[in-house]
Order: C-alpha cells, then structure tokens, then sequence
C-alpha cells in the first residue's frame, strides 16, 4: 500500500492562556516538521458549549490528531475524546500545589471505553505529545514520515559516544 500526503492538520488545545507557556512546545516542533497545525484556548469549565462544538466538528475540520494540554482537575483532553474519534493525546500541565501529579491522574485514569494518549507532566510531555502526533500523522503522509525519521536520526547524532 503507499502512503501518500494526507494535508491533514494537528489541533492543540488548553484550558487556558497560562498553559501556552507549555504548550508552545507542541507548536514549535510541529513548525520543525511542517506539519499544519492550529491552536486555540478551549476550556472544559469555563467555555463547555465551544469544547464541545471543536470537539464535533474535528472530523470534518480535516483534523488528524487533537494534542489538549490541562491542569489540576484536566478534563479537557478526556471530554474532548468523549465527543470525537479523533485521536486525543494529554498534556499534564505542571500545577503549583501538587507539581502536576494531579493533571497526570486526571488524564491517565480515564475510564474504558474513551481513550487518551497521555505524555509526561509538563515540557516533555509537550514535545513528545508533537512527535508522538506527528507519528499519527506519518502512517499516511510519507513527506511526514521523512521528516519525522530525519529528526531522530539527528537526535541520534546529537549523542556523543564518549563524555567530555
């Protein structure tokens, strides 16, 4: 079977302009690996009726994968899932009382039958919640799938084979 060039776009959502400051990240790495991208501000608590409106029209809006970065309760990355078959990948972001640990709960412990990929609390998890969405994105675009493989052959020859 080929692959070819999906001209599908990454979504990044979070509940609010206080999380950009991780979520930037996903954003950077997709620009590196020219994939489309949006990024909007979609919160769970505060803006239901437009988290649920996104989350309904993600199919149509040629959306292949949806990254939602949340903090302390984060239900963001769970309700979106609940409401699209689009694949749903969780950013914890790192809270101040409990250093994240809660968002990571909140994320992970999602009942069956609703999945969401979740990454590592905070920076990390961005950056690999983007590579892991452009892997996604890669089963079906090989220009991706290149660009992708040249960055962790060049992550590759960033480690040196012996200390300084």
């Amino acid at each position: 079977m080929s692959i070819k060039k999906s001209n599908k776009k990454v979504s990044i959502v979070m509940g609010s302009q206080s999380d950009f400051k991780t979520m930037k990240l996903c954003k950077k790495i997709l620009e590196k690996l020219k994939i489309k991208h949006e990024i909007k501000i979609i919160s769970a608590h505060r803006t239901p009726y437009r988290m649920f409106q996104f989350a309904k029209k993600s199919e149509k809006s040629n959306v292949a994968v949806i990254i939602a970065g949340a903090g302390g309760s984060a239900h963001l990355p769970g309700m979106i899932a609940s409401l699209t078959s689009v694949p749903v990948i969780g950013v914890p972001i790192e809270s101040k009382k409990l250093k994240g640990l809660d968002s990571l709960l909140s994320i992970v412990q999602m009942p069956k039958g609703i999945p969401v990929g979740t990454v590592a609390i905070g920076k990390d998890g961005a950056i690999n919640a983007a590579l892991f969405a452009a892997s996604i994105i890669a089963l079906t675009d090989n220009k991706i799938k290149n660009k992708l493989n040249q960055w962790r052959a060049n992550q590759t020859r960033s480690v040196k084979n012996k200390p300084n």
